[in-house]
């Protein structure tokens, strides 16, 4: 188990608000923390949200979110200045750009993206601006510059310092007119899991992300990777995906690496489980992956 400290991050300034924001909430009501033997640092609350899209931008938020990025940075910063391990629950994805902040303001590191989509979004691509559909995009400094440069610190992260792992959207975004994924960015979708394994297949990104002149890598978990059948409790719904064994075997191997750096986990919708069966299933997921009771 590591020295985990947990920071509420319930943006949905990337998205809408759907029922998002209550991720951290359902999760830390589900006992995530005692499971953990985590403690809360703190919640970063986000900026009012406006519905209208940037008339310059093309985007929603972006002056909200590059402040929010910002001040998610800050407690992120702290958490690793004190030497613990940031578990950031959001929120929608646009979360990952604080995370990620927080690390350039450091060093180079790397990124291991676990979404079911690739969210390489171009806004004129995206049909309603949601920066959620764009944040590795941005990430990797492709869009518009009051999110793709952070503190002109762009991009957070290098083509070449990403896995994305588990996504299953080619189809989907191709038909939106998404840009094209990189060629130096290391993209392992789901039939190439499917083909490896799982547990081989993060050996390999581990492998990428641990090499080289990385400092460490953050993880980032959007739920939608999850098997649909499995995971129903998300806004952007597609066939297929991980199974819930599949994505502990990924995360426990991960964290046992030693070289991540910190977490975070978005997009799951606590209002689409009313039973809460599904928010005791993440939690228990988390925490076995962190090796605990799980």
């Amino acid at each position: 188990m590591r020295n985990v400290a947990i920071i509420e991050a319930p943006s949905v300034l990337g998205l809408r608000p759907t029922g998002v924001e209550d991720l951290a909430s359902a999760l830390l009501g589900a006992g995530l923390a005692d499971a953990l033997g985590a403690r809360t640092v703190g919640r970063v609350e986000p900026p009012p949200y406006d519905p209208e899209r940037d008339a310059q931008t093309g985007l929603l938020n972006p002056d909200g979110i590059a402040a929010y990025s910002a001040a998610l940075a800050d407690a992120v910063g702290a958490v690793l200045d004190g030497g613990r391990f940031p578990l950031v629950l959001g929120g929608d994805c646009s979360v990952l750009l604080g995370n990620l902040l927080a690390l350039r303001r450091r060093d180079r590191h790397g990124l291991l993206f676990l979404d079911g989509h690739t969210d390489f979004y171009q806004p004129e691509a995206e049909p309603a601006g949601e920066v959620a559909s764009m944040e590795l995009a941005l990430a990797t400094g492709r869009g518009p510059r009051v999110l793709a440069d952070l503190e002109g610190r762009g991009p957070l992260v290098r083509d070449g310092d990403v896995v994305a792992l588990g996504f299953r959207d080619a189809e989907e975004s191709a038909a939106f007119g998404m840009q094209p994924l990189p060629d130096a960015l290391h993209a392992m979708e789901l039939d190439t899991v499917r083909a490896l394994g799982a547990a081989e297949a993060v050996r390999r990104a581990v492998g990428l992300l641990s090499g080289g002149a990385c400092a460490g890598f953050w993880v980032h978990l959007d739920v939608d990777v999850l098997d649909d059948a499995l995971m129903p409790a998300v806004d952007y719904r597609q066939p297929d995906g991980l199974t819930w064994q599949e994505l502990e075997t990924i995360l426990r191997t991960v964290l046992a690496s030693g070289t991540a750096v910190g977490l975070d986990v978005a997009i799951f919708n606590p209002r689409l489980d009313p039973d809460g069966t599904l928010t005791r299933r993440l939690a228990d997921c988390l925490a076995g992956a962190f090796g605990g009771e799980g």
